[in-house]
């Protein structure tokens, strides 16, 4: 029987191959989530730049997103479980190689698509009215000064070793968008979002004269709470 040739990163032993329930829940959950509000500037762009006068309170909410082109709300860390195999020499030497690789993803909002069409005032109550367009996943950027390696094969050549971590490379930023996506994180988003939102255009509003402001947020699609 052939031995296995083992190759393993920093640890002092190679990884054992997870379970797939493990596999699911580091893939389903994040490490870190951070729900993060929109940035001091647009507050002090307020004050610099926003209404002097009462009576536009539609103005004074889109003073607070001019300059913010995107905003991130989100961040998750997740940990892709991946695996490649490499065959050479008519299928003689054949190696595999399992990989878990941090990955970073934030999810944001295009706050430059935020105009006029997307807000209401309904003065009786003093309520804004806020729809935001759908929340975009960004590419994960994958650790791979963090990864673990377990490899697999009688003898595992360069160019294979370098074969397999292509793969798997690839594979973990496929599974990585693929977790970020999934329902859970996307409603996590969504709520940092709407929070953030809120948070951030009540305090103009208050400031700029009308007093004890209620803040409704909703996503395309979606119904007012």
């Amino acid at each position: 029987m052939a031995n296995d040739h083992l190759t393993r990163t920093e640890s002092a032993s190679p990884p054992s191959p997870p379970s797939p329930q493990q596999r699911d829940r580091q893939q389903m959950f994040p490490w870190l989530i951070v729900a993060v509000t929109m940035p001091v500037a647009a507050w002090l762009g307020w004050q610099a730049y926003g209404p002097k006068e009462y009576g536009d309170p539609l103005g004074t909410s889109l003073v607070a997103f001019e300059k913010q082109n995107t905003l991130t709300v989100f961040s998750a860390q997740l940990s892709p479980v991946v695996a490649s195999t490499d065959s050479r020499y008519l299928n003689l030497l054949e190696s595999r190689q399992i990989a878990v690789i941090p990955a970073s993803v934030s999810y944001t909002l295009d706050l430059a698509a935020m105009d006029r069409s997307r807000l209401s005032w309904d003065e009786p109550s003093k309520t804004l009215g806020v729809t935001l367009p759908a929340i975009e996943v960004g590419r994960p950027n994958l650790d791979e000064a963090r990864a673990q390696y377990l490899r697999e094969g009688l003898l595992i050549t360069r160019d294979a070793q370098d074969n397999l971590t292509r793969q798997n490379t690839r594979l973990a930023e496929q599974e990585a968008i693929k977790a970020a996506s999934n329902p859970v994180l996307m409603q996590l988003a969504r709520s940092a979002a709407k929070d953030a939102i809120r948070q951030n255009l009540a305090i103009p509003l208050q400031v700029a004269g009308y007093g004890d402001v209620t803040v409704n947020v909703r996503f395309d699609g979606e119904e007012f709470e």
